[in-house]
């Protein structure tokens, strides 16, 4: 993959190409661009798609020992991200963590539509019984090392306690060995996810939904319909906070809407921007 160096440090990112409308993914905490891999294949005809692999655990690059990973800063490095590459008139979609939200009014000036999937938001941080149990380990010394471990063993991986619990489909070994191999391999990687951890604040997105009735662009909320980690009243209250949003619900779908049910989701990106034309879009 191409790299590209931030102000943070030199991220890796994909990239399709071509002459479609730009179409930004970003990922959540433990994941990296082979999340999205079914939703990159189903929007390439149409779309140029980028995936940043951001700073939030399965990066391989550690950044420098300085660098503001909060959320806060996580967004700063995903505008910077898009101003290196001149992205224009870009579809933002977000996943699990909810990282775009604090570009809104803040740094959203390359933002056309904005598309948000399960992630947190509002009130719901650290989110479900996987974010609480990471935010009180990470407060601990040497404690989301020993919670990592568990990751060495698919079957507890795969526990509704951890990354079961955010998708329906049983999770191939290799993309848990993928996602958290570096984190177990990696103690700046391991450094890097400490950091969001301890320095998001708890009420970080509450405090960013107060931008959220600004944002008059565009907005499509597409929640899984079976998410218990972040669920669908939080979306449908994200959704009335925007003034032009559209909530739907992924069917047959937890957090992981694009593992869950990438087809569906495509076709909602897809729509969302066939019925939100810019100026010179067919």
């Amino acid at each position: 993959m191409p790299e590209i160096e931030l102000s943070a440090g030199t991220i890796d990112y994909q990239d399709t190409g071509g002459d479609g409308p730009a179409v930004v993914l970003a990922h959540g905490l433990g994941f990296d661009e082979s999340v999205w891999a079914a939703v990159v294949r189903a929007l390439r005809p149409d779309f140029r798609v980028l995936v940043p692999v951001l700073p939030l655990g399965s990066h391989r690059r550690p950044m420098r020992p300085d660098a503001d990973l909060s959320a806060h800063g996580v967004a700063r490095l995903l505008a910077e991200f898009m101003d290196r590459l001149d992205l224009r008139d870009v579809t933002l979609v977000q996943n699990d963590t909810g990282t775009a939200q604090l570009l809104v009014g803040v740094r959203d000036d390359r933002i056309a539509r904005l598309v948000l999937t399960s992630c947190e938001a509002l009130d719901n941080y650290p989110p479900g019984i996987q974010g609480r149990i990471l935010s009180v380990t990470s407060k601990i010394p040497g404690g989301t090392f020993l919670l990592l471990q568990s990751f060495r063993f698919p079957a507890l991986a795969r526990m509704q306690t951890s990354l079961g619990g955010m998708t329906k489909r049983r999770l191939p070994n290799e993309l848990v060995a993928r996602w958290y191999g570096p984190l177990l391999t990696n103690r700046h990687i391991r450094r890097d996810l400490a950091k969001f951890l301890r320095t998001t604040r708890k009420d970080c997105y509450l405090r960013a939904a107060r931008n959220l009735p600004g944002f008059t662009r565009p907005a499509l909320v597409a929640w899984g319909a079976e998410d218990r980690m972040m669920p669908p009243a939080t979306g449908r209250r994200l959704a009335e906070l925007l003034p032009n949003a559209r909530y739907v619900e992924i069917p047959d779908a937890r957090t992981l809407v694009q593992l869950d049910n990438p087809a569906a989701l495509s076709d909602e990106i897809r729509r969302f921007v066939r019925d939100h034309p810019l100026p010179g879009e067919n």
